[in-house]
Protein backbone atom coordinates (compact mmCIF):
# COMPACT_ATOMS: atom_id res chain seq x y z
CA UNK A 1 0.00 0.00 0.00
CA UNK A 2 1.20 3.52 -0.74
CA UNK A 3 2.28 5.59 2.38
CA UNK A 4 0.38 8.67 3.00
CA UNK A 5 0.19 11.48 5.16
CA UNK A 6 -2.85 13.43 6.25
CA UNK A 7 -1.72 17.12 6.26
CA UNK A 8 -4.90 19.33 7.21
CA UNK A 9 -5.90 22.60 5.90
CA UNK A 10 -8.71 24.63 7.02
CA UNK A 11 -10.68 25.61 4.28
CA UNK A 12 -13.63 28.36 4.72
CA UNK A 13 -16.22 27.72 2.76
CA UNK A 14 -18.26 30.62 1.17
CA UNK A 15 -21.94 31.41 2.17
CA UNK A 16 -24.01 33.03 0.08
CA UNK A 17 -27.82 34.05 0.63
CA UNK A 18 -27.41 30.47 2.87
CA UNK A 19 -26.11 28.16 -0.08
CA UNK A 20 -22.62 26.70 -0.04
CA UNK A 21 -20.61 28.35 -2.62
CA UNK A 22 -19.26 24.79 -4.23
CA UNK A 23 -16.77 26.36 -6.18
CA UNK A 24 -15.12 27.50 -3.25
CA UNK A 25 -14.53 24.10 -1.91
CA UNK A 26 -13.15 22.66 -5.20
CA UNK A 27 -9.69 22.42 -3.97
CA UNK A 28 -10.36 20.78 -0.61
CA UNK A 29 -12.52 18.61 -2.58
CA UNK A 30 -9.48 17.27 -5.04
CA UNK A 31 -7.41 17.27 -1.69
CA UNK A 32 -9.50 14.59 0.05
CA UNK A 33 -10.41 12.48 -3.21
CA UNK A 34 -6.77 12.21 -4.39
CA UNK A 35 -5.79 11.01 -0.52
CA UNK A 36 -8.64 8.16 -0.97
CA UNK A 37 -7.49 7.07 -4.14
CA UNK A 38 -4.01 7.11 -3.20
CA UNK A 39 -4.84 4.08 -0.28
CA UNK A 40 -5.09 0.89 -2.01
CA UNK A 41 -7.95 -0.95 -0.90
CA UNK A 42 -7.78 -3.30 -3.73
CA UNK A 43 -10.43 -6.34 -2.49
CA UNK A 44 -8.92 -8.83 -1.64
CA UNK A 45 -7.79 -8.27 1.01
CA UNK A 46 -9.61 -4.75 0.96
CA UNK A 47 -7.53 -3.39 3.75
CA UNK A 48 -10.19 -0.75 4.25
CA UNK A 49 -9.13 0.09 7.44
CA UNK A 50 -6.51 2.42 6.23
CA UNK A 51 -9.54 4.35 4.90
CA UNK A 52 -11.26 4.63 7.39
CA UNK A 53 -8.38 5.86 9.52
CA UNK A 54 -8.15 8.65 7.34
CA UNK A 55 -11.95 9.62 7.55
CA UNK A 56 -11.36 9.81 10.75
CA UNK A 57 -9.10 12.10 11.33
CA UNK A 58 -10.87 14.53 9.25
CA UNK A 59 -13.64 14.26 11.35
CA UNK A 60 -12.03 14.74 14.53
CA UNK A 61 -10.97 17.38 13.38
CA UNK A 62 -14.10 19.04 12.53
CA UNK A 63 -15.19 17.98 15.86
CA UNK A 64 -18.26 15.99 13.67
CA UNK A 65 -19.12 12.87 15.92
CA UNK A 66 -18.05 9.64 14.84
CA UNK A 67 -17.33 5.76 15.53
CA UNK A 68 -15.47 2.88 14.33
CA UNK A 69 -17.67 -0.69 13.78
CA UNK A 70 -15.13 -3.68 13.27
CA UNK A 71 -15.82 -7.57 12.64
CA UNK A 72 -12.70 -7.99 11.15
CA UNK A 73 -9.68 -5.13 12.13
CA UNK A 74 -8.29 -4.68 9.19
CA UNK A 75 -11.79 -4.20 7.05
CA UNK A 76 -13.38 -1.16 9.75
CA UNK A 77 -16.73 0.39 8.59
CA UNK A 78 -16.98 4.53 10.02
CA UNK A 79 -20.37 5.91 11.03
CA UNK A 80 -20.43 9.76 11.31
CA UNK A 81 -23.92 11.68 12.45
CA UNK A 82 -24.81 15.61 12.48
CA UNK A 83 -27.85 15.71 14.53
CA UNK A 84 -30.79 17.54 13.58
CA UNK A 85 -33.84 18.51 15.84
CA UNK A 86 -35.48 14.80 15.22
CA UNK A 87 -38.10 15.98 13.90
CA UNK A 88 -37.99 14.31 10.88
CA UNK A 89 -35.99 10.74 10.26
CA UNK A 90 -32.32 10.82 8.95
CA UNK A 91 -30.78 10.96 5.64
CA UNK A 92 -27.98 8.26 5.10
CA UNK A 93 -25.08 8.89 2.87
CA UNK A 94 -23.79 5.40 2.43
CA UNK A 95 -20.18 4.83 -0.28
CA UNK A 96 -17.86 1.65 -0.08
CA UNK A 97 -14.39 1.80 0.64
CA UNK A 98 -12.53 -1.29 -1.09
CA UNK A 99 -12.12 -1.18 -4.83
CA UNK A 100 -11.81 -4.08 -7.35
CA UNK A 101 -8.51 -5.05 -8.00
CA UNK A 102 -5.91 -4.21 -10.79
CA UNK A 103 -3.72 -5.14 -13.83
CA UNK A 104 -1.33 -2.52 -13.25
CA UNK A 105 0.50 -3.11 -16.86
CA UNK A 106 -3.07 -1.87 -18.55
CA UNK A 107 -2.09 1.46 -16.91
CA UNK A 108 -1.07 4.49 -18.67
CA UNK A 109 -0.42 5.50 -15.22
CA UNK A 110 0.14 4.73 -11.38
CA UNK A 111 -3.25 2.73 -10.43
CA UNK A 112 -3.11 4.21 -7.06
CA UNK A 113 -1.87 7.68 -7.63
CA UNK A 114 -4.60 9.65 -8.60
CA UNK A 115 -2.98 11.18 -11.21
CA UNK A 116 -3.96 14.73 -13.17
CA UNK A 117 -3.86 14.51 -17.10
CA UNK A 118 -5.79 15.11 -19.67
CA UNK A 119 -8.71 17.20 -17.37
CA UNK A 120 -9.37 13.35 -15.46
CA UNK A 121 -8.29 11.88 -12.54
CA UNK A 122 -7.00 8.79 -13.02
CA UNK A 123 -6.74 5.57 -10.15
CA UNK A 124 -9.00 2.81 -9.01
CA UNK A 125 -11.81 3.89 -7.44
CA UNK A 126 -12.06 6.92 -8.85
CA UNK A 127 -15.72 5.65 -10.45
CA UNK A 128 -16.13 2.87 -7.97
CA UNK A 129 -16.63 4.56 -5.42
CA UNK A 130 -14.27 6.91 -3.99
CA UNK A 131 -16.54 9.46 -5.76
CA UNK A 132 -19.13 8.84 -3.70
CA UNK A 133 -17.00 8.84 -0.64
CA UNK A 134 -15.59 12.13 -1.29
CA UNK A 135 -18.81 13.81 -2.41
CA UNK A 136 -20.50 12.62 1.33
CA UNK A 137 -17.56 13.32 2.84
CA UNK A 138 -17.87 17.05 1.72
CA UNK A 139 -21.13 17.29 2.38
CA UNK A 140 -20.52 16.48 6.32
CA UNK A 141 -17.74 18.82 6.75
CA UNK A 142 -19.98 22.08 4.87
CA UNK A 143 -22.61 21.47 6.81
CA UNK A 144 -20.80 21.06 9.94
CA UNK A 145 -18.80 24.44 8.97
CA UNK A 146 -21.52 26.25 7.93
CA UNK A 147 -23.69 25.73 11.07
CA UNK A 148 -26.55 24.63 9.28
CA UNK A 149 -29.81 24.49 11.28
CA UNK A 150 -31.18 20.71 10.30
CA UNK A 151 -35.03 18.99 10.66
CA UNK A 152 -33.38 15.22 10.07
CA UNK A 153 -29.82 13.69 10.99
CA UNK A 154 -27.32 13.15 8.48
CA UNK A 155 -25.64 9.95 8.77
CA UNK A 156 -22.39 9.13 6.84
CA UNK A 157 -21.42 5.44 6.54
CA UNK A 158 -18.21 3.84 4.85
CA UNK A 159 -18.65 0.41 4.17
CA UNK A 160 -16.06 -2.32 3.74
CA UNK A 161 -16.17 -5.01 1.32
CA UNK A 162 -19.09 -4.15 -1.20
CA UNK A 163 -16.86 -5.47 -4.27
CA UNK A 164 -17.27 -9.03 -2.41
CA UNK A 165 -17.96 -11.33 0.50
CA UNK A 166 -20.40 -8.34 2.10
CA UNK A 167 -20.26 -9.98 5.82
CA UNK A 168 -17.74 -7.47 7.01
CA UNK A 169 -19.29 -4.45 5.66
CA UNK A 170 -23.10 -3.98 5.18
CA UNK A 171 -24.49 -7.62 6.79
CA UNK A 172 -22.10 -6.65 9.71
CA UNK A 173 -24.10 -3.35 10.10
CA UNK A 174 -27.70 -3.82 9.48
CA UNK A 175 -27.21 -7.08 11.55
CA UNK A 176 -25.19 -5.78 14.49
CA UNK A 177 -25.76 -1.85 14.16
CA UNK A 178 -28.75 -0.64 12.67
CA UNK A 179 -29.56 1.53 15.11
CA UNK A 180 -26.49 3.30 13.92
CA UNK A 181 -27.48 3.82 10.30
CA UNK A 182 -31.17 3.61 10.36
CA UNK A 183 -32.72 5.98 8.08
CA UNK A 184 -35.95 7.37 6.17
CA UNK A 185 -33.50 7.84 3.10
CA UNK A 186 -30.38 6.74 1.88
CA UNK A 187 -27.77 7.93 -1.33
CA UNK A 188 -25.44 5.79 -2.40
CA UNK A 189 -23.86 4.29 -5.53
CA UNK A 190 -25.83 2.82 -8.60
CA UNK A 191 -26.41 6.54 -10.75
CA UNK A 192 -25.13 8.11 -13.53
CA UNK A 193 -25.23 11.38 -15.94
CA UNK A 194 -25.03 11.41 -19.68
CA UNK A 195 -22.17 13.92 -20.79
CA UNK A 196 -22.36 14.17 -24.38
CA UNK A 197 -20.33 16.93 -25.85
CA UNK A 198 -19.42 18.43 -22.39
CA UNK A 199 -23.17 18.73 -21.74
CA UNK A 200 -25.12 16.75 -19.63
CA UNK A 201 -28.03 15.48 -21.35
CA UNK A 202 -30.31 13.59 -18.57
CA UNK A 203 -29.84 11.93 -14.89
CA UNK A 204 -30.65 8.34 -14.41
CA UNK A 205 -31.43 7.21 -10.29
CA UNK A 206 -30.94 3.78 -9.25
CA UNK A 207 -34.43 3.22 -7.88
CA UNK A 208 -34.37 -0.46 -7.98
CA UNK A 209 -32.27 -3.57 -8.97
CA UNK A 210 -32.06 -7.17 -9.90
CA UNK A 211 -31.58 -10.14 -7.33
CA UNK A 212 -28.21 -11.50 -7.75
CA UNK A 213 -28.84 -15.59 -7.80
CA UNK A 214 -26.67 -18.45 -9.21
CA UNK A 215 -26.92 -21.87 -10.61
CA UNK A 216 -24.92 -24.93 -10.57
CA UNK A 217 -25.61 -27.58 -13.42
CA UNK A 218 -24.04 -31.18 -12.45
CA UNK A 219 -24.76 -33.71 -14.86
CA UNK A 220 -22.45 -37.47 -13.96
CA UNK A 221 -22.31 -39.66 -16.48
CA UNK A 222 -19.69 -42.89 -17.21
CA UNK A 223 -16.31 -42.18 -17.48
CA UNK A 224 -14.41 -43.97 -20.17
CA UNK A 225 -12.05 -43.56 -23.34
CA UNK A 226 -12.75 -41.23 -25.78
CA UNK A 227 -12.70 -43.53 -28.51
CA UNK A 228 -15.84 -45.28 -27.37
CA UNK A 229 -18.77 -43.30 -27.70
CA UNK A 230 -21.38 -43.06 -24.31
CA UNK A 231 -24.88 -42.12 -24.51
CA UNK A 232 -24.77 -40.74 -21.20
CA UNK A 233 -22.22 -38.52 -21.48
CA UNK A 234 -21.76 -35.85 -19.17
CA UNK A 235 -20.70 -33.14 -21.33
CA UNK A 236 -23.06 -33.60 -23.87
CA UNK A 237 -26.11 -33.55 -21.56
CA UNK A 238 -24.60 -30.39 -20.01
CA UNK A 239 -24.08 -28.72 -23.26
CA UNK A 240 -27.63 -29.31 -24.03
CA UNK A 241 -28.89 -27.67 -20.96
CA UNK A 242 -26.24 -24.45 -21.22
CA UNK A 243 -27.64 -24.17 -24.46
CA UNK A 244 -31.56 -24.37 -23.30
CA UNK A 245 -30.80 -22.06 -20.70
CA UNK A 246 -28.42 -19.63 -22.78
CA UNK A 247 -31.52 -19.42 -25.32
CA UNK A 248 -34.36 -19.15 -23.09
CA UNK A 249 -36.15 -15.65 -23.39
CA UNK A 250 -37.62 -15.12 -20.24
CA UNK A 251 -40.94 -13.08 -20.15
CA UNK A 252 -41.02 -9.00 -20.32
CA UNK A 253 -41.99 -7.71 -17.13
CA UNK A 254 -42.14 -3.92 -16.75
CA UNK A 255 -42.66 -2.31 -13.19
CA UNK A 256 -43.29 1.35 -11.95
CA UNK A 257 -39.23 1.78 -12.22
CA UNK A 258 -38.68 0.36 -15.57
CA UNK A 259 -42.31 1.86 -17.14
CA UNK A 260 -41.07 5.62 -16.53
CA UNK A 261 -37.40 4.82 -17.57
CA UNK A 262 -38.65 4.03 -20.91
CA UNK A 263 -41.90 6.59 -21.24
CA UNK A 264 -38.87 9.40 -20.26
CA UNK A 265 -36.31 8.44 -21.81
CA UNK A 266 -38.59 8.11 -25.19
CA UNK A 267 -39.16 12.25 -24.46
CA UNK A 268 -35.77 12.34 -25.03
CA UNK A 269 -34.99 10.14 -27.41
CA UNK A 270 -34.63 10.12 -31.26
CA UNK A 271 -37.77 9.74 -33.26
CA UNK A 272 -36.78 6.38 -33.64
CA UNK A 273 -35.69 5.18 -30.31
CA UNK A 274 -38.91 6.69 -29.00
CA UNK A 275 -41.02 4.65 -31.21
CA UNK A 276 -39.26 1.46 -29.96
CA UNK A 277 -39.13 2.30 -26.04
CA UNK A 278 -42.74 3.17 -26.52
CA UNK A 279 -43.86 0.32 -28.46
CA UNK A 280 -42.90 -1.97 -26.12
CA UNK A 281 -46.31 -2.08 -24.35
CA UNK A 282 -48.00 -2.76 -28.10
CA UNK A 283 -48.04 -6.80 -28.19
CA UNK A 284 -48.37 -6.41 -31.92
CA UNK A 285 -44.95 -4.89 -31.63
CA UNK A 286 -43.58 -6.27 -28.47
CA UNK A 287 -41.06 -9.27 -29.32
CA UNK A 288 -39.91 -7.22 -32.47
CA UNK A 289 -38.53 -4.64 -30.55
CA UNK A 290 -37.26 -7.37 -27.49
CA UNK A 291 -35.04 -8.86 -30.45
CA UNK A 292 -34.03 -5.46 -31.77
CA UNK A 293 -33.05 -4.39 -28.22
CA UNK A 294 -31.16 -7.92 -27.51
CA UNK A 295 -29.26 -7.16 -29.87
CA UNK A 296 -27.80 -3.61 -29.60
CA UNK A 297 -29.46 -2.38 -26.89
CA UNK A 298 -28.72 -5.71 -24.54
CA UNK A 299 -28.66 -3.40 -21.14
CA UNK A 300 -32.11 -2.01 -21.95
CA UNK A 301 -33.16 -5.90 -22.83
CA UNK A 302 -32.00 -6.98 -19.03
CA UNK A 303 -34.40 -4.46 -17.24
CA UNK A 304 -37.22 -5.99 -18.99
CA UNK A 305 -36.58 -9.65 -17.55
CA UNK A 306 -35.07 -11.75 -14.63
CA UNK A 307 -31.94 -12.85 -17.23
CA UNK A 308 -30.41 -15.68 -17.42
CA UNK A 309 -26.56 -16.61 -18.83
CA UNK A 310 -24.07 -19.70 -18.51
CA UNK A 311 -20.51 -17.83 -17.31
CA UNK A 312 -18.48 -20.59 -16.31
CA UNK A 313 -18.07 -24.44 -17.70
CA UNK A 314 -15.75 -27.17 -16.19
CA UNK A 315 -15.77 -30.62 -17.08
CA UNK A 316 -12.58 -32.87 -18.69
CA UNK A 317 -8.92 -33.23 -17.74
CA UNK A 318 -7.48 -34.98 -21.34
CA UNK A 319 -8.51 -35.10 -24.49
CA UNK A 320 -8.97 -38.66 -24.54
CA UNK A 321 -10.90 -39.13 -21.35
CA UNK A 322 -14.91 -38.98 -21.51
CA UNK A 323 -15.18 -37.37 -18.29
CA UNK A 324 -17.79 -38.61 -15.23
CA UNK A 325 -18.92 -35.27 -14.13
CA UNK A 326 -19.19 -31.65 -15.84
CA UNK A 327 -20.74 -28.61 -14.12
CA UNK A 328 -22.00 -25.11 -15.75
CA UNK A 329 -22.62 -21.87 -13.52
CA UNK A 330 -25.46 -19.74 -14.65
CA UNK A 331 -26.04 -16.18 -13.31
CA UNK A 332 -29.14 -15.33 -12.35
CA UNK A 333 -30.54 -11.71 -12.13
CA UNK A 334 -33.93 -11.65 -10.99
CA UNK A 335 -36.79 -9.07 -11.56
CA UNK A 336 -36.99 -7.48 -7.80
CA UNK A 337 -40.72 -9.07 -7.83
CA UNK A 338 -39.60 -12.72 -8.81
CA UNK A 339 -40.45 -16.20 -6.52
CA UNK A 340 -37.25 -17.53 -7.05
CA UNK A 341 -38.26 -20.80 -6.15
CA UNK A 342 -41.04 -20.91 -8.90
CA UNK A 343 -38.16 -19.63 -11.38
CA UNK A 344 -36.31 -22.46 -10.50
CA UNK A 345 -38.81 -24.70 -11.69
CA UNK A 346 -39.29 -23.21 -14.70
CA UNK A 347 -35.61 -23.58 -14.95
CA UNK A 348 -35.59 -27.30 -14.57
CA UNK A 349 -38.68 -27.53 -16.96
CA UNK A 350 -36.46 -25.14 -19.82
CA UNK A 351 -33.72 -28.13 -19.22
CA UNK A 352 -36.45 -31.07 -19.51
CA UNK A 353 -33.16 -33.90 -18.46
CA UNK A 354 -32.95 -35.48 -14.91
CA UNK A 355 -29.64 -36.37 -15.97
CA UNK A 356 -29.21 -32.09 -15.10
CA UNK A 357 -29.18 -31.39 -11.76
CA UNK A 358 -29.89 -27.14 -10.69
CA UNK A 359 -28.01 -26.66 -7.12
CA UNK A 360 -28.32 -22.78 -6.17
CA UNK A 361 -25.18 -21.18 -4.91
CA UNK A 362 -25.22 -19.11 -2.03
CA UNK A 363 -24.76 -15.27 -3.04
CA UNK A 364 -24.70 -13.99 0.11
CA UNK A 365 -27.54 -11.99 2.02
CA UNK A 366 -29.44 -9.59 -0.85
CA UNK A 367 -32.70 -10.17 -1.13
CA UNK A 368 -35.58 -9.50 -3.32
CA UNK A 369 -36.79 -5.79 -2.25
CA UNK A 370 -39.50 -3.67 -3.91
CA UNK A 371 -38.44 -0.65 -5.87
CA UNK A 372 -37.99 2.42 -3.97
CA UNK A 373 -40.45 4.74 -4.47
CA UNK A 374 -40.60 7.71 -7.04
CA UNK A 375 -43.40 9.79 -5.94
CA UNK A 376 -41.60 10.82 -2.04
CA UNK A 377 -39.93 13.71 -0.93
CA UNK A 378 -36.42 12.17 -1.92
CA UNK A 379 -37.45 11.57 -5.80
CA UNK A 380 -39.04 14.99 -5.79
CA UNK A 381 -35.65 16.56 -4.03
CA UNK A 382 -33.22 14.53 -6.79
CA UNK A 383 -35.77 15.99 -9.90
CA UNK A 384 -35.43 19.10 -8.30
CA UNK A 385 -31.74 20.04 -7.80
CA UNK A 386 -31.03 17.75 -11.10
CA UNK A 387 -33.15 20.82 -12.49
CA UNK A 388 -31.71 23.32 -10.77
CA UNK A 389 -27.83 21.85 -11.89
CA UNK A 390 -28.59 21.07 -15.32
CA UNK A 391 -31.75 23.04 -16.36
CA UNK A 392 -33.97 20.80 -18.88
CA UNK A 393 -32.28 17.90 -18.19
CA UNK A 394 -34.59 14.74 -17.60
CA UNK A 395 -34.10 12.32 -14.55
CA UNK A 396 -34.56 8.79 -15.22
CA UNK A 397 -35.41 6.11 -12.36
CA UNK A 398 -33.15 3.19 -12.89
CA UNK A 399 -33.13 -0.60 -12.29
CA UNK A 400 -29.90 -1.45 -12.18
CA UNK A 401 -29.34 -5.11 -13.87
CA UNK A 402 -26.31 -5.18 -11.25
CA UNK A 403 -26.02 -5.57 -7.21
CA UNK A 404 -25.39 -3.11 -4.80
CA UNK A 405 -25.95 -2.96 -1.09
CA UNK A 406 -29.20 -0.37 -1.35
CA UNK A 407 -30.62 -4.18 -1.24
CA UNK A 408 -29.64 -4.74 2.10
CA UNK A 409 -30.90 -1.27 3.32
CA UNK A 410 -34.25 -1.62 1.15
CA UNK A 411 -35.26 -5.16 2.78
CA UNK A 412 -35.15 -3.03 6.06
CA UNK A 413 -37.36 -0.41 4.82
CA UNK A 414 -35.00 2.46 3.83
CA UNK A 415 -35.75 4.36 0.83
CA UNK A 416 -32.69 3.96 -1.35
CA UNK A 417 -31.48 5.96 -4.48
CA UNK A 418 -28.28 5.66 -6.78
CA UNK A 419 -26.18 8.33 -7.50
CA UNK A 420 -23.51 8.83 -10.17
CA UNK A 421 -21.59 11.59 -11.85
CA UNK A 422 -21.39 12.19 -15.68
CA UNK A 423 -19.50 10.72 -17.65
CA UNK A 424 -19.35 10.42 -21.55
CA UNK A 425 -20.52 7.41 -23.38
CA UNK A 426 -17.16 5.99 -23.92
CA UNK A 427 -15.70 6.58 -20.48
CA UNK A 428 -18.35 4.55 -19.42
CA UNK A 429 -17.50 1.94 -21.62
CA UNK A 430 -13.44 1.99 -21.60
CA UNK A 431 -13.03 3.70 -18.13
CA UNK A 432 -15.78 3.17 -15.92
CA UNK A 433 -16.36 1.08 -12.82
CA UNK A 434 -14.64 -2.42 -13.19
CA UNK A 435 -12.87 -1.23 -16.16
CA UNK A 436 -9.17 -1.94 -17.30
CA UNK A 437 -8.55 1.63 -16.76
CA UNK A 438 -10.46 4.14 -14.17
CA UNK A 439 -10.71 7.96 -14.53
CA UNK A 440 -13.38 10.69 -14.05
CA UNK A 441 -13.61 13.84 -15.51
CA UNK A 442 -12.34 16.26 -13.40
CA UNK A 443 -15.53 18.98 -13.59
CA UNK A 444 -17.86 15.59 -13.19
CA UNK A 445 -16.55 15.29 -9.81
CA UNK A 446 -16.99 18.53 -8.69
CA UNK A 447 -20.27 18.81 -9.74
CA UNK A 448 -21.06 15.69 -8.36
CA UNK A 449 -20.27 16.69 -4.91
CA UNK A 450 -22.35 19.80 -5.21
CA UNK A 451 -25.69 17.54 -6.42
CA UNK A 452 -24.87 15.52 -3.69
CA UNK A 453 -24.37 17.91 -1.11
CA UNK A 454 -27.54 20.17 -2.52
CA UNK A 455 -30.12 16.69 -2.22
CA UNK A 456 -28.88 16.10 1.23
CA UNK A 457 -29.18 19.69 2.27
CA UNK A 458 -32.58 20.43 0.89
CA UNK A 459 -33.68 17.64 2.13
CA UNK A 460 -32.06 17.82 5.86
CA UNK A 461 -32.39 21.24 6.57
CA UNK A 462 -34.62 23.37 8.46
CA UNK A 463 -37.06 25.10 6.58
Amino acid sequence: MRTWMLIFVVFLPVFAQGRIDWQASEAETLKHFRALVQIDSSNPPGNETAVVNYLKQVFDAEGIENRVYALDPLRANLVARLRGTGTKRPVLVMAHTDVVGVQREKWPVDPFEAALKDGYIWGRGTIDDKDKLVANLMTMLLLKRGGAKLDRDVIFLAEASEEGETTVGIDYMVREHFDQIDAEFALTEGGNARLEQGKVTLVAVATAEKLPRRVRLVVTGTSGHGSVPRTDNALVKLSAAVAKLGTWETPMRLNDTTRTYFERLAVVSSPEQAARYKGLVDPAKSTQIQRYLAEYEPSHYSMLRTSVVPTILKAGFRMNVIPSEAEATIDVRMLPDENVNKFYEEMNKVVNDPAVHLEAINVGSRDATPPSRIDNEMFRTIENVSKRLYPGVTTLPTMLTGATDMAQLRAKGIQSYGLGPAVSQEDSTNYGAHSDVERIPERSLYRFTQFVGEIVTEMAAAK
